[in-house]
Parts: structure tokens; sequence; C-alpha cells
């Protein structure tokens, strides 16, 4: 079997994206390689075709338990065999599980790094593991901006099985983070892929505080005119995150919190409440987002500057992974600049403390500047491009005055202009995507699985709409169909075509 013949009938995708390809050659060549490639790139797929056609199983390091399971039942959906390995379980779903991970029974299983730290890693030495998966491996440098002990007990990992491939992925890696990645996970000259950091589809807007702006009264005044758009907002702080949501609730929005103050159990059944679309928005600090899988959110609000490119260019990626143009606007002023140097304090190594004061004031200055928002962050990952043109505040009509004075004038902020859908402006309002949203809600609902995510997203339910398919074979020509959902959906979703197509007859 070959990977385009596993792109095209299993998910659905008749081409790859920027980057696939090589990676995938790269390791069934049987050669290390890193790959650095932007949130909604399609990194997953870099590893998930290879597991599908090499012996063995693929194991993949993920910093996330919830991010785990999320990714192991989709791909049971898919029809791959693969399953989580950690702290979950019971003795008895552990114990069943290595011996199937020693017989060879999965395609992939999942670990968290802090699993291959005690006994486990001699295990797996008598297992036929094929390859080897880092993900979010900027967490092994200690100058990557979510840095993880955990992630250092991974060298050594390569010798330790023989020498097999090792696939490091993160989406924001700077030449010396890269450099570190490939000397801690005793990589042997990897092919390295680094995609563009250009996300044209994010729209950024940047808005200094104080001369009137007041943070609270401007995000009210953007969820009132987008009531129909799933979004997180971003607080620096635990109090600032409950004051925040304490002032939209008092104001008839509907929010949800979230932060490591709440019971696990609340921040489960609130980021649940999210993914499945029971409510809108989330207020947060960045505990919130690493193992969210939700391709529709819409906009992504800082209320404070996060601490460094890294973290932002990581936070804004959690919008529009299906592509459609979304928001990202950050409010900003010196005054975090200073915050975070109190915390840094608490920071014992005086390099890494210098090396994060210098990127948080790099990115305040970047903040302050009046080049392409677009062009500066990515000049920051090492990568040169014209200015944006139309996706940024400096390039386009953006800015906080500009969203304004559209509001004023009644009229919705032109968010999705690339892929069109109903419910906000600038996006389609026709009978049938309706009606395939209403069966695509309904199978979740009948399944207790995510509409969004397990189902077809935005992007697949639009180009259904404009193509009418009305057979299998018209079906399987839509993007993101491929043989296994639509014997399991399309049925549904052709009957409803079949409907609407004799009613406007």
């Amino acid at each position: 079997m070959k990977p385009i013949d596993v792109l095209n009938n299993i998910f659905g995708y008749r081409d790859f994206r920027p980057g696939q390809e090589q990676i995938i050659d790269t390791l069934m060549s049987g050669r290390d390689c890193v790959g650095i490639m932007p949130t909604g790139a399609g990194k997953s797929i870099t590893f998930q075709i290879p597991a599908r056609i090499l012996p063995g199983t693929v194991l993949v390091v993920s910093p996330l338990i919830s991010l785990m399971k999320d990714q192991v039942d989709s791909l049971q959906m898919y029809g791959f065999k693969a399953v989580v390995i950690n702290s979950t379980l019971t003795d008895g779903e552990r114990s069943s599980r290595l011996e199937g991970l020693r017989a060879g029974k999965y395609e992939l299983v999942y670990l968290a790094p802090e699993a291959l730290e005690g006994s486990l890693r001699n295990f797996i030495k008598s297992c036929p593991v094929s390859m080897v998966v880092v993900d979010e491996a900027h967490c092994i440098s200690q100058w990557g901006h979510d840095f993880r002990p955990a992630y250092r007990k991974l060298r050594g990992i390569k010798n330790d099985l023989g020498s097999i491939p090792i696939l490091a992925l993160t989406a924001t890696a700077t030449e010396a983070v890269t450099e570190d990645i490939i000397s801690q996970l005793g990589m042997n000259d990897p092919d390295i892929y680094r995609g563009s950091f250009f996300r044209p589809n994010l729209i950024i807007t940047f808005q200094k505080k104080g001369k009137g702006i007041n943070t609270k009264k401007e995000v009210l005044a953007y969820l009132r005119k987008n009531q129909s758009q799933n979004g997180i907002i971003y607080c620096w702080s635990r109090k600032s995150v409950d004051s925040m949501a304490e002032y939209l609730k008092d104001h008839g929005i509907n929010v949800l919190a979230y932060h490591a103050g709440l019971s696990d159990e609340i921040r489960r059944l609130n980021q649940e409440a999210f993914i499945k679309g029971n409510t809108q928005v989330v207020v947060a600090t960045v505990a919130f987002g690493m193992g969210i899988n939700k391709p529709d959110v819409r906009f992504v609000i800082h209320c404070n500057m996060p601490r460094t490119v890294e973290s932002y260019y990581q936070e804004i990626g959690r919008a529009g992974r299906d592509g459609l143009d979304s928001r990202c606007i950050m409010f900003y002023s010196y005054s975090d600049v200073i915050n975070y140097s109190f915390f840094l304090k608490e920071t014992a190594d005086p390099e890494v403390k210098a090396s994060i004061s210098r990127k948080t004031k790099d990115f305040f200055e970047l903040a302050e500047s009046s080049v392409c928002r677009h062009k500066s962050i990515v000049s920051y990952f090492g990568e040169n491009m014209k200015d944006c043109a139309s996706s940024c505040d400096i390039c386009g009509h953006h800015s906080l005055e500009d969203i304004r004075k559209i509001h004023k004038a009644n009229v919705s902020v032109p968010v999705e202009k690339n892929v069109t859908a109903p419910g906000n402006a600038g996006i389609r309002t026709d009978e049938l995507f309706l009606a395939l949203k209403d069966v695509r809600k309904k199978i979740a609902k009948e399944n207790n699985i995510y509409a969004y995510y397990y189902v077809f997203n935005d992007a697949t339910l639009i180009e259904m709409a404009e193509k009418k398919p009305t057979t299998s074979g018209e079906m399987l020509g839509v993007k993101g169909v491929g043989m296994v959902k639509l014997e399991k959906y399309g049925a549904q979703f052709l009957d409803a075509i079949k409907k609407f197509k004799n009613k406007s007859v």
C-alpha cells in the first residue's frame, strides 16, 4: 500500500499538504526527521500513514492525556488499531494493553513522556516498535516556551529500540530549539522540514492598553457582535480569569472559566462543553488549549501580552484550524513585561532567566512596531515573507477602531473571507448547508461524539453544499470524505442532499 492510497481511501484527501509527503518518505526510508509545521498543517498525518503501512507499532509521545484520548478515538473511527497507555487505566487495562503492545497488536500507542521514566522504558525494548514520534518536541528544550523536564528522559530512546527512526514534531521552534531537539533525542543526521509559519486565515490585531481602552468593555462589545462564534479569551492569571468571566456573565454572556485553581472535574466538564459546542466561549489561563483539537475556533483574544512570541504563536494557533478566517486580538502594555519579570525571580537558572526576559521585551517591541504582524512573527522563526497585505491591522482594516466603525454601521466583521459558511458576515446563509449541519449534529448526538471533529468539518460540509453529490462516487470527490466515513455516515448526508434537490425542483 502506498501513502497516497491511505490518504485517499482512509482520510478522504486527494493531495498531501506541504511537507507531509516529504516527512512520510523520510520516515519510510528509515531516517530521522524533524517536522516544524504550523498548527493546522496536518502533522498527525505524517505518522498515522506510516503506522498503517509499516509492520510493528508507532509509539507517540504526547504531553496531554486529553489530547491523546481525542486522537485515539478519532483514529479508531478511521479503523486504526490505536490505544492510550497512561495513568487513567486500571491495572487490568494497563496489563492487557502492554501485552497487546508486546504482541504487535496495535498500529499506534500513545504515551505521556513521564510513562517512559519507569519500568515501561525497559519493557518496550522487547516490543516490535517501528518508529517513535515525539509530539510538541519543543518541550524537550530549555530554550523552548513549554519546557517539560520529563521530555529530557527521552534521550537515548533511539538506541534503546535499535536505531529506529525518530520523528520530532512541533509548531514552534527557532534554530536554537531545533538544534537542541536533535541533540537531546540523539537523532542521526535528520531530515528537517520547516514549513511556512504564515497563516493568512488568522487576522491579527494588536491594541495597546490605556488612552481610553477598557479591555473588558472591548471584549464584551466584540462578543455581543459575534454571538455565533466559538472562541477563547486568555487572561494571564487565575484572578483575572475569574474577574473577566464574572464581568461577562453579569452582562449576559454565556462563558465558562478554566484555570488550575478549579477542580479537575470542573476543568474537564468545562473543556468538554466547549469542544462539544455546549458553550461557545471559554475564559482561561494558557493552561487551556494545548489539548484542544477544535477546528472551528473563530477567535482568540489575549487580554495580556503572552510571555514570548513562541507562546503567542502557539496560542493563536488554536484558532482557524479548519482554514476559515479567524480573529486574533491582543491587548498589551509594558506592565505585562514588568509582571513577567517579577515572576522570573523564581527561575533558578540565570541563563534561562535572561533568555526569557529578553524574549518578553522583544515581543513588546514587535507589538509596538509598524511592521506587518505576520512578517514580524515569521521573521522571529527565521522565515522571510512579504507583507501579508490583508491579514493584520498594519496591512488591512483590522484595527480595533476599524472594528468599532464596522460595528457601529451595523455591518458584521468580515471574518470568513476565504471559505464561507452560515452564521457570520461574508458567510453563506443557504438552506442545504444548514440541513447538513443538522445531520452532523444528529449523528454526533446519537453516537456521543464531537460533531465537528469526528464526523465532517465545516469546510467539508461547504463543499458538499456546493457540489451536491447524490451518489457514493460523487461523495468521495468531496475533500475530507474517505471510504471509512462514507460507509459510516454517507447515506445520511446523501439523503439530505437528495431531499433538498427534490424540494428545489
